[in-house]
């Protein structure tokens, strides 16, 4: 065991990783899109895996609920397991009436009203933001399979339960926030200090001024569009390559 969360050996992983909370999600990936494919971590059940997509090698890798969890498992990828690029396949809810359930948006930047990045920035405001090439990628890669996409600012908060949600939602509508998850701008951070590539996209699974939402099993297995778009987007030259 090289961490105390990744029971992987050093050469298991890609350099290039796509994450994601759910490990159903990850296993759903794994067994319907890559080749050649081997798991790689079992702890606490967040797994891992390594296989092949159109002959590129790619690693999958779970990560939880909430920044805490996935600046863990991203921090050990870099640190431990030299991984370079990430793109994060989450869902997302969203408090615009123009945003659709099932709808993809890449995260341009994330806010928080967690205290986990000020604490890494020495209690200053940090601008949660990708990696524009990976960004780019994932445009060009949507227009060429005709996928619509969208992006936009992301709130990512440490409370899945609001409370005072209606003030919320006013300041979130106010500010013209696209999405509200719980792990990009805790992602967005990590990499920022670790000088690796990120992107968060996301597909939307929850209207929160229509209460419509998708179901657990739809979560789990029917971000196909998503994973497409994510995976493509390998093959996409970028302006900076």
């Amino acid at each position: 065991m090289v961490t105390p969360h990744i029971n992987s050996k050093k050469s298991d992983f890609s350099d290039f990783v796509l994450i994601s909370g759910d490990p159903i999600r990850v296993q759903y990936i794994a067994k319907n899109y890559l080749e050649n494919v081997r798991q790689i971590n079992t702890v606490r059940s967040m797994v891992g895996f390594t296989g092949t997509y159109k002959g590129k090698i790619i690693s999958l890798m779970s990560h939880g609920i909430g920044m805490p969890s996935c600046c863990l498992y991203v921090s050990e990828l870099i640190n431990f397991y030299k991984v370079k690029k990430i793109i994060r396949l989450g869902s997302c809810g969203t408090v615009r009436e123009d945003i659709e359930l099932n709808d993809l948006i890449i995260s341009t930047g994330a806010c928080t009203d967690s205290k986990i990045n000020r604490i890494r920035f020495l209690d200053h405001d940090f601008s949660a933001i990708p990696d524009f090439n990976m960004v780019y990628k994932l445009i060009i890669s949507a227009k060429k399979n005709k996928t619509l996409i969208k992006v936009g600012n992301f709130f990512s908060t440490d409370s899945f339960y609001f409370p005072h949600k209606e003030k919320y939602i006013s300041l979130l509508k106010k500010y013209n926030i696209s999405g509200i998850d719980m792990e990009t701008a805790g992602l967005y951070s990590v990499a920022a200090e670790l000088n690796v590539k990120s992107v968060s996209i996301c597909t939307v699974s929850d209207n929160i001024l229509t209460g419509e939402n998708l179901t657990v099993q739809e979560r789990e297995v029917n971000f196909n569009k998503m994973i497409y778009v994510a995976l493509e987007s390998m093959f996409v030259k970028g302006i900076f390559d």
